[in-house]
This record gives structure tokens, sequence and C-alpha cells, in this order.
């Protein structure tokens, strides 16, 4: 069916709008060239139409037949031998009072970036035009046409050595177990066939997934967690932060320690002494983390941010959309592998299903949640709405235990005593005797080498469980940090040596 001719009317008012990015007038045009550059960047921006015969305060200066005809010519050069790919625009002729106006309608290329017959890439900026020179937006360019991905390139002066091997032969053997296909291949040569490195140096999937500092080749590429007292972003108070490095599976561990730590901890019938569910569910609030991680556009130099405010919780990856997704569509399930290697590998290291189904998820599991695809921001954001507190336990209070009975009714059970981990109890035992002590005096103490290890599994599940408190509360990430029991924690303590006097 052939779309109707538009009419003078029509036009009129379409011109009575005036320039923007989608519609720029032209009283004529002299040039391939020029009017090669007009249509790569259409083709470049979302498409748009160009008037010829209107002068730029929109009014119909109109052409006769002869310059609608060299005209005609003209495009069809500019489109076919100056724009590479060559572009398809449509023409119309629209008749006036004034004489004719030929709208020419330039769609949405499907091969960006087009470039003039000079190399050069053009996109709108508003009523106008630009040349891109910005590194960076041409390698966005190229990565949403599928000609380059950040995660295959290399990151120069990096080797098969800067690889934490014993994280590496785990995963390696896990995935693929004794396959001969890849027996007596050198490190490099195995990195590279499976899309890591190109025989010589890693590419930034295999920094990233395997790399033992990848904060000193990319030190943008890790997450930046803050906790505020209250709504608003400018607060120049936080009560916790910490900069999440490491690889990806190191960043999702620290990254969800943090949300752990900082939102409330609900019961939600489950037993009385028990630490409870997070107050947000976290399968939401893990796809949401892992998606940020996975898809984040490593072409920008910038880190994830991780904000947990006491009305929401944000996540704000580097990268808005790709041209072809938009919210409603990711919403349904559609994808676009942004960095398709590394998403290959962090699928079977990460809780990563993949198959476009992390957001439907997340939003199964909590529906206030708000995506926001900031374009002109370059990010993608998600805005996760917190309960309302009468809901939550603050994280820090440990569970009550209950009122002794009278003393005429003879006790039918020891005291209940508030669940603790092994690592945690052998904690709350050493700050007994020692008083104070740093994550550094701690690991001399137990015989513990790991400082990450320790603070995860020792003294992350103590505090969030009120056992123990920072002995400078302001400043959590401090150097002169230190740990002391509670009055829950020596409630503990003592519950537990009576329970083992009997």
């Amino acid at each position: 069916m052939q779309d109707e001719a538009m009419t003078e009317t029509e036009l009129l008012q379409l011109l009575t709008r005036g320039e923007d990015s989608r519609h720029q007038f032209k009283r004529d045009a002299a040039s391939a060239d020029s009017l090669a550059a007009e249509l790569a960047a259409f083709a470049n921006s979302g498409g748009g139409r160009l008037f010829l015969g209107v002068a730029d305060d929109g009014s119909v200066a109109g052409l006769d037949g002869v310059a609608v005809r060299r005209l005609n010519q003209l495009l069809g050069n500019a489109s076919s031998q100056h724009v590479r790919p060559p572009v398809h625009p449509l023409s119309e002729n629209v008749p006036t009072a004034n004489g004719i106006v030929m709208v020419v309608s330039v769609p949405d290329g499907l091969a960006k970036p087009y470039v003039d017959r000079q190399g050069r890439i053009w996109v709108k900026q508003g009523a106008d035009k630009r040349h891109v020179t910005a590194r960076e937006e041409m390698q966005r360019m190229f990565q949403r046409s599928g000609l380059v991905h950040a995660d295959v390139v290399p990151v120069a002066g990096t080797s098969a050595a800067d690889i934490n091997e014993k994280s590496f032969q785990s995963y390696f053997g896990r995935r693929y177990g004794q396959n001969n296909e890849f027996a007596g291949q050198t490190p490099e040569q195995l990195l590279q066939n499976l899309g890591l490195g190109d025989g010589h140096e890693l590419n930034l999937a295999g920094l990233m997934l395997f790399g033992q500092r990848p904060q000193h080749w990319r030190p943008a590429f890790e997450v930046k967690a803050v906790a505020f007292p209250g709504t608003a972003l400018h607060d120049t108070r936080y009560l916790d932060s910490e900069d999440a490095g490491g690889t990806l599976l190191e960043q999702y561990q620290h990254s969800f320690a943090f949300i752990r730590r900082n939102l409330h901890h609900v019961q939600r019938g489950r037993g009385f002494n028990t630490l409870g569910e997070l107050e947000i569910p976290e399968t939401a609030l893990e796809e949401l983390l892992v998606n940020a991680l996975i898809h984040r556009d490593y072409f920008t130099s910038a880190s994830i941010r991780l904000m947990v405010f006491t009305d929401r919780v944000e996540i704000a990856s580097p990268g808005h959309l790709p041209d072809s997704l938009s919210i409603e569509a990711i919403c349904q399930g559609r994808t676009n592998r942004r960095n398709p290697t590394l998403t290959e590998h962090a699928s079977q290291i990460l809780p990563y299903r993949g198959m476009g189904s992390g957001i439907p998820r997340a939003l199964k599991e909590w529906p206030r949640i708000e995506l926001i695809d900031d374009v002109a921001g370059n990010q993608f954001r998600a805005v996760v709405w917190r309960p309302k507190a009468e809901w939550a336990t603050p994280p820090v209070t440990p569970p009550v235990a209950p009122p002794v009975a009278p003393p005429v009714t003879p006790p039918v059970a020891p005291p209940v005593t508030p669940p603790v981990t092994p690592p945690v109890a052998a904690l709350l035992a050493l700050l007994a005797e020692a008083g104070e002590l740093a994550n550094a005096d701690i690991r001399v103490r137990l015989k513990l080498k790991d400082r990450t290890h320790v603070r995860e599994y020792y003294i992350e599940p103590a505090l969030a469980q009120g056992l123990i408190e920072y002995t400078l509360p302001d400043k959590p990430s401090s150097r002169l940090q230190k740990y002391r029991l509670t009055a829950s924690g020596q409630s503990w303590l003592q519950a537990m040596n009576k329970s083992k006097d009997r």
C-alpha cells in the first residue's frame, strides 16, 4: 500500500515547528559532498527529513522544475557515491504556491557509522550536525554496528602472566574438563582460543574475569558504593562507602555484601532467632547488579555507582541502552549482548542466566523498580524503591532473646542465642580477649592471610548481626578503624559459656 502524498497544508505545519534533530531546512544544495554530510548525519542519528527549497526561518523559497531535476541527480550521486556504506533516502516533491519543496526522508541507518568520502563521521546535534572526533564516541558507534566490541580490545602491556592461574584453572576445569582439544597448548594459545587474549596480550574480558590486578590496568572499572543517611545524592555525610575492585566476581561479591549490610532485614514468618531476609528480595538485586557488571559500556572510562539511600537503592552503569533496545523492550525480555565474549564466560562465573530474562525476573520479584535510560548522561540506571520503614528491623539490631521464665517454672530448654557461624564465633572470642582489633590484627591472631576473606566471613556477618561495632562509626573505611564487641556480642558469649557449663 502506497503512502498518501504530503499536502501543502501538512508541509507548512511541519515547517512552522522549525528545525530540530529530525528536520533540516536548506534553500538549495550545490555540492554532493555537503549533501552527503547531511545524509550521513541523519543515518547515524536515528533518521530524519531534509527539506530543500526552504529558508532557515521556515519560509518556502520554492524550486522550479530544473532545480528539482538537478537536485534529484545530486541526491542520487551523494547517497550512492559520497556516503559509505550507501544510504537509501526517499524523495517527495510537494507543490506549493511559491514553488516545489523537495522532501528527502533518510531512514535510521542499520550499518552505522556512515562516513562521507573523506572518511568523516557526522551526527546530528540539535538542528545542526557535527563531526565526530572523540575516540570513545567513535568506538561506541562501531560497537553498536557490531564491528568492534570493547571486551575483546587488547589491554596494552598485559600478558598471560597477569592471569590469576588458580582462578582460571578452576574455571577451565569446571567448564571444559579434560578436553583434548586444548591439550598441550601454552597459556597464551589457550587464552587466545577461548577469546580471552590475542596470543600476546590479554583482552578486556580476560583481564576483568581472571586478572590478578584488573584495576592496575583499568582503574575506573570497579564499583563505587556509598550509603547515605538521607535521600539526597549531594549529602556530604555518608554511613558507609567502599570501592569494590578486583575481578567481576570479586566486584559482585563485595558489592552484594555492601548491600546486605546497609539494608534492613525482615523476619517474614521465619524463626524468631534468624537474621531474616533482606527487605528487597535478593534475586532482584542480584539480577540488576550482574546486569550492570556484564552489560556496561566498557568503552566509557567510568565506574558503576551503587548508592543506598533511606528510600531507594540505585545502580548506575556507564552506557545507555543500544539503539535497538528500549525500556519497554528489555522489560519484555529482549536483549543485546554489548560484550558477547565477556558474557559467554561470565555466565559460568556470575549468577547470570542470560536470554534477556534478568530484568523481567527482577521486576517479577520486586515490581517497585524504575528503569531509566539516560542518553544525555550516557548511563543506565535502575532505581529500586525500598519498602516503608515499618516493615524492617535495622540490620545492626540482633534477635532479642525471649524473656526468662519465672523462677517457679523450671527451665525446659537452654537460653536461645543468635545463630552465628564458626568464623564469627571465633572473632567474638578473640575480641573478648583482646578488646579492640583492626582487620590486620585479626588476621595475625587467627593466622589468616586474606584481608577480603576476613572481612566477608568474619567481620561483615558479625556487624550485620550487631555482635561487633566500629570504633570509628563515622569513618567505616578509615585505616585506623578497629572493631569491638557490642553488648549483644558480650551477651552471646556469656550465653554460650553458660551453655557449655551445663
